[in-house]
């Protein structure tokens, strides 16, 4: 299988900004494969459209069984839990509600975790609840990489703050998120020899 950071987003309530602010500064040529959940509930969601005009990668919602492609964001629809799983692929299921809301973070963070291990860097941005502070230390585990949105430039910081609370993740201002993420996707070529 080809070896390619992963980057997993975890976001909720008034994140839709810092999510535009990383996506679009994302390095066109980093690699890395990316997905998100945003708490949308079961309401329709117009997030890959909005996404599209500021990404420098192509944007879509995952489909179940679609291979995880590097080069690409890929957004959990709405009302399913999205997954990354064995050898590669998305998985959606409709199971039950986690931390109150389907899609969750958790899923995703600790099945990208499970899966890709050491080259899965896993954000958290601003949101109610707790939710992604499990799948986060999950991803720290495995020898993952953990960032945290700056709590105080987080619109609702209940996420960042339980994210926090946990196994002592990195602190990033918001408009670093991107860059430290290009980091990551670089020193992840350069130990690949590429």
């Amino acid at each position: 299988m080809n070896e390619f950071p992963v980057v997993v987003i975890g976001a909720s309530t008034g994140a839709l900004e810092a999510v535009r602010q990383i996506i679009e500064r994302l390095p066109p040529d980093c690699g890395a494969g990316v997905a998100l959940v945003m708490h949308v509930g079961a309401h329709p969601s117009h997030l890959a459209d909005i996404l599209k005009w500021y990404a420098p990668l192509p944007v879509s919602f995952g489909q179940d069984g679609e291979t995880f492609m590097p080069g690409h964001v890929y957004i959990a629809p709405s009302d399913l839990h999205m997954r990354l799983v064995p050898p590669g692929c998305i998985q959606l299921d409709r199971g039950a509600k986690l931390h109150f809301t389907r899609p969750a973070v958790d899923p995703l963070f600790a099945s990208a975790a499970a899966t890709f291990g050491r080259r899965t860097i896993g954000i958290i941005l601003g949101g109610e609840g707790t939710d992604g502070a499990e799948g986060l230390r999950a991803i720290r585990a495995r020898g993952g990489v953990a960032l945290v949105q700056d709590p105080r430039e987080a619109a609702v910081r209940e996420m960042p703050e339980a994210a926090i609370a946990g196994d002592g993740p990195e602190i990033v201002p918001t408009r670093q998120l991107a860059r430290r993420v290009a980091s990551f996707c670089s020193s992840f070529a350069e130990r690949r020899g590429g």
